[in-house]
């Protein structure tokens, strides 16, 4: 009764599928604005410190993998409990630790376990939803964006009072109280089980996915986004704390700013996707995203100040949440039996290029915001490119 409930009241729902996959922006940037004082008092650098971001990227990938043909075999509750309670386990061991390598270990096992939560809410979206999941995921994706939003201001907060040691306990007391209204509200959704057992299991499931031509192209961009997206937060608190020199608090004042505009841009998606369509949805964000991310290269080759930068970031953030909005939507209607899968695909591209951004930019030894606006336009070319490719392809059938 207490799941039909929950299906039958999406005000209930939404705001607790957006509370699960809230855990990983909670995980990632709560903890940026301690990551020079963890360097201190592990006695480690800096940059040790932020190779536990791409390692989180890393295991959040790993997981996905791992965990979206699981869900589509037994169900999406019992994962999302399983997943939860793990994460809080490993939140708790990582506000004891007192070793670099042992941080870095632990972010592994936090993101790895974090992702069996996760993985199950966008094909929850999509049974709700249906041709309108793209609705759906931006519904859930506004809601969820509180959290990138307050979690830095929260980190420097706690920090004003407490040790770097009590971000980690208050993100075991989100995961395990929501972990409780999890095992109250939410609902499990028809699964399509597979005769077929361990790594056959596997190949199967994910051969099924990327044998559809359709959705290609749309996987890649979802990857070429979400790329240039772990740009912004990987490079953001050098650019920001280092180069501009801002302190603690305008730095969560800042990254508050550009997360408020990835919410606009998801509550336009909400109001205008019924009406004009996923795909052209894409277009119109994308075309945003290519505009801002020249401006944002322009002026950072130009060596603009601090507030150039930022009023060019915040158009091209919420171009990437409705271009990643509405590819993740069209990926997710081709796949009804398949839906972990799918969304395991997505994750786990999305979440390894995201781990990819670290080691490039350490490579770049960045001095200036040129490195990274250059990687974020990269990435906006790429997807422009994919996505000329689908329509070009799409053309080519239909005059077959």
């Amino acid at each position: 009764m207490q799941a039909s409930a929950a299906y039958l009241n999406k005000r209930i729902l939404l705001p607790l599928l957006a509370s699960i996959v809230a855990i990983t922006p909670l995980a990632i940037d709560m903890y940026l604005p301690a990551m020079l004082v963890i360097a201190n008092d592990l006695n480690t650098t800096m940059p040790n410190v932020q190779i536990s971001l791409s390692l989180y990227l890393a295991g959040y990938a790993l997981g996905m993998l791992f965990f979206g043909p699981i869900a589509d075999q037994i169900g999406r509750r019992v994962l999302a409990k399983v997943g939860l309670a793990l994460f809080g386990a490993s939140s708790l061991a990582l506000a004891f630790c007192s070793d670099i390598h042992l941080f870095w270990f632990l972010r592994v096992v936090q993101a790895f376990t974090g992702a069996a939560a996760t993985v199950v809410v966008p094909g929850i979206i999509r049974h709700i939803y249906q041709k309108d999941t793209a609705k759906g995921m931006s519904y859930v994706s506004m809601i969820m964006m509180v959290a990138p939003l307050v979690a830095p201001t929260v980190g420097s907060l706690i920090l004003g009072f407490s040790h770097w040691q009590t971000i980690f306990l208050v993100l075991a007391s989100y995961s395990f109280s929501i972990l409780a209204l999890v095992q109250i509200y939410l609902i499990d959704i028809p699964i399509f089980k597979s005769p077929l057992k361990g790594f056959a299991l596997f190949f199967d499931s994910y051969k099924t996915v990327f044998k559809n031509k359709d959705t290609r192209a749309d996987i890649a961009s979802s990857m070429f986004v979400s790329f240039g997206f772990f740009c912004f937060l990987t490079a953001v608190p050098f650019v920001y704390l280092d180069y501009f020199k801002v302190s603690e608090q305008l730095f969560g004042l800042l990254f508050a700013f550009n997360v408020m505009a990835l919410m606009v841009g998801n509550f336009l998606n909400t109001r205008l996707v019924p009406r004009i369509g996923s795909r052209k949805m894409l277009y119109y964000g994308l075309t945003v995203g290519f505009i801002s991310g020249g401006a944002l290269l322009t002026f950072s080759i130009l060596h603009l100040s601090l507030y150039f930068i930022v009023a060019a970031i915040a158009p091209l953030m919420m171009s990437l949440g409705v271009t990643a909005s509405n590819a993740d939507a069209l990926i997710l209607m081709e796949f009804e039996e398949k839906s972990g899968t799918a969304t395991a695909v997505i994750g786990t591209l999305r979440f390894g290029s995201g781990a990819l951004v670290g080691p490039i930019l350490a490579l770049m030894h960045a001095q200036s915001a040129v490195p990274f606006s250059s990687l974020m336009f990269s990435a906006l070319v790429l997807t422009l490119i994919a996505q000329l490719w689908h329509r070009a392809r799409n053309k080519k059938n239909a005059r077959l």
